[in-house]
C-alpha cells in the first residue's frame, strides 16, 4: 500500500461509506472508489463489504487499520513536534518516565521548569522500564528517566536521586504500624505482585530468596500504579517505589519502608552520541532539585 492508498481506507474504514470518505478528503466519490479498488488489488484480498447500505470491514481492513492508527498518531506527534518548536524559541524536551514518576515527580518538575522557562515545550510520556530504552534507540525520546537503568555501551546514565521500596497497605490491614515493616508481615496474607517490574522488582525479589522466603501473590499486575489502586480498594498489600506512594497515599492508606531497607537508584539515561542540550541540562536540574525536595518532605 502506497500512502494515497492508506489515506482512503483510513478515510472509508471511519466514515463507513466512499461518500462521507471522498467529503472528509475533499475528492470525489468514484476517485476514493478507484484507489480502494486498486490498493485491493495490490493487497489480493478485500478491505470492504457492503451491509445494509454501508461497507464493513473485513477482518484484514480491522487488522490493517490498528497499524494505520497507530501509523496516524506517530504523524500527528511530528505535527505536535514541529509546531512545538516553531512556536518554542528556546527548545522542546521530549521526556520519557516510568508511571511511578509520571504521578507526580516529573508533573511537578515539568510545571516548576515552565514557570521559569514558559517558551519551552514538552512530550511527555509514560513507559515501563523495559521500553525506555527503545525510546531512546528509536529518537522518540532525548531523555529518560528510570530506576537503575542497566549499563549499556550506547548509553550514558546519570544518578538522580535514591529511592526505597516498601509495602503499601490499608490502615485497617496494620493498624498502628512501626516506622518500617519487615516482610514478614506478608505472610499469610493478600498480596499483590508485580510482573514484569523491572530492577526494582528484581531487588525485591532477591530479599525475599536470600531470606528463604517465598509470597503468594493472590493478584498480579504490570503497573505500579494498578497495584495501588488494589490496595485502596481493599484487595491486598503491594509492596511498591516510594514515588507510587507518595502519590497515592491517603487517610486511608499508608505506606511504610522495609526493615532491612531495600534502596534503588533513580538515573536519567541518554544516547551516548546525542549528549543533553543546554535546556535539556537545566531541566535535569530541576528534576534534581525536585527529588532531593520529595526525600526531605
Amino acid at each position: 500500500m502506497n500512502l494515497r492508498h492508506i489515506e482512503v481506507f483510513r478515510e472509508v474504514y471511519l466514515a463507513g461509506s466512499v461518500s462521507g470518505a471522498a467529503r472528509a478528503l475533499n475528492v470525489s466519490q468514484p476517485s476514493v472508489s478507484k484507489v480502494l479498488r486498486h490498493a485491493e488489488s495490490r493487497l489480493g484480498f478485500a478491505l470492504f463489504r457492503r451491509l445494509k447500505g454501508r461497507l464493513a470491514p473485513t477482518d484484514e481492513a480491522h487488522a490493517l487499520f490498528r497499524e494505520v492508527d497507530d501509523l496516524y498518531g506517530r504523524i500527528g506527534s511530528l505535527r505536535q513536534t514541529a509546531l512545538n518548536l516553531k512556536r518554542s524559541g528556546e527548545g522542546h524536551i521530549r521526556l520519557a518516565v516510568l508511571p511511578s514518576l509520571g504521578l507526580g515527580v516529573a508533573p511537578q518538575a515539568i510545571a516548576k521548569f515552565r514557570r521559569k522557562n514558559p517558551r519551552v515545550s514538552f512530550d511527555v510520556r509514560t513507559l515501563h522500564h523495559s521500553e525506555i530504552l527503545r525510546a531512546l534507540y528509536e529518537r522518540e525520546s532525548d531523555l529518560a528517566v528510570g530506576f537503575e537503568v542497566p549499563p549499556h555501551p550506547r548509553l550514558s546514565s546519570v544518578d538522580l536521586a535514591t529511592g526505597e521500596v516498601g509495602l503499601l497497605y490499608r490502615e485497617e490491614e496494620l493498624p498502628n504500624a512501626p516506622a518500617t515493616l519487615d516482610l514478614s508481615v506478608l505472610k499469610d496474607r493478600a498480596v499483590i505482585g508485580m510482573v514484569g517490574s523491572g530492577p526494582v522488582g528484581n531487588l525485591l525479589t532477591a530479599e525475599l530468596e536470600g531470606r528463604g522466603m517465598q509470597l503468594a501473590e493472590s493478584i498480579s499486575v504490570h503497573t505500579y500504579y494498578v497495584a495501588a489502586a488494589l490496595v485502596r480498594f481493599g484487595a491486598g498489600i503491594a509492596a511498591v517505589d516510594e514515588y507510587t506512594a507518595c502519590a497515592t497515599v491517603s487517610e486511608a492508606l499508608s505506606f511504610r519502608p522495609l526493615n532491612p531497607p531495600v534502596r534503588f537508584k533513580v538515573q536519567y539515561v541518554f544516547l551516548n552520541d546525542r549528549p543533553p542540550s543546554g535546556v535539556v541540562k537545566a531541566f535535569v536540574q530541576t528534576l534534581t532539585e525536585t527529588f532531593r525536595q520529595h526525600r526531605q518532605g
